[in-house]
């Protein structure tokens, strides 16, 4: 169930494993349509099974060969991408007006804090004015997709940390022929899922002005 905020001070993240894209989009979708001034912010940290997203505004051609992989037409911004296990996915379900920022903003605090992430793996990392996400050697290591509706975040962003990367040759990874992705295994032997995952959190938590933070394992269910 859905935590009442207190003020804009406090987060829950939500902890989640891995769970399906599909339900796990449509609760994004119900906590956002059903949020009142008092309703928590949020931030789920999670993976998916493999499966396509393809933004509202996604192109057909950017869809090479998905194969046996499921592509879901979303209603987040950008073209299409991939999700699939070994990425961390963060959703970010916050009431921009309670926290006094615009689109812009947030999506400038999320990147800082995927740098900020990747710094302390040393992984110099950078975003691009020209597409939003994080790289590193020029090549895309985080991805961004947010929508806004009525003030509210949802969807986020998704690291790439040890996973396969083959699917993304299958598309032109958020509309761009010919962008290579990287990952945090190419960097770190054997990285630490869970630990990256706080640290991640950690820092979100800290650029959104965020002092009070908890913590569940549970998905969010209708109050």
């Amino acid at each position: 169930m859905t935590t009442p905020a207190t003020d804009s001070r406090s987060v829950l993240f939500r902890q989640l494993g891995q769970v399906d894209y599909i339900t796990t989009w449509h609760a994004m979708q119900d906590l956002t349509n059903s949020r009142g001034s008092r309703t928590g912010d949020e931030i789920w940290l999670l993976q998916h099974p493999p499966v396509f997203t393809q933004g509202q505004a996604g192109k057909a051609e950017h869809l090479l060969a998905p194969g046996d992989i499921p592509v879901v037409q979303v209603d987040r911004g950008g073209q299409v991408t991939y999700h699939g296990p070994g990425q961390l996915v963060a959703y970010l379900l916050v009431d921009l007006r309670r926290l006094r920022i615009g689109a812009r903003e947030l999506v400038t605090r999320i990147e800082t804090s995927l740098v900020q992430t990747l710094a302390e793996l040393d992984i110099e990392a950078t975003p691009r004015a020209d597409a939003p996400g994080v790289y590193t050697q020029g090549r895309k290591i985080a991805s961004l997709g947010l929508r806004i509706r009525h003030g509210c975040s949802f969807h986020g962003l998704a690291l790439n940390v040890d996973m396969d990367l083959e699917p993304f040759h299958r598309i032109n990874p958020c509309g761009y022929q010919g962008l290579q992705m990287a990952q945090v295994k190419e960097f770190v032997n054997q990285p630490d899922f869970a630990a990256i995952s706080a640290r991640l959190a950690d820092h979100l938590a800290d650029n959104l002005g965020y002092t009070e933070r908890q913590i569940s394992t549970s998905p969010w269910t209708p109050a």
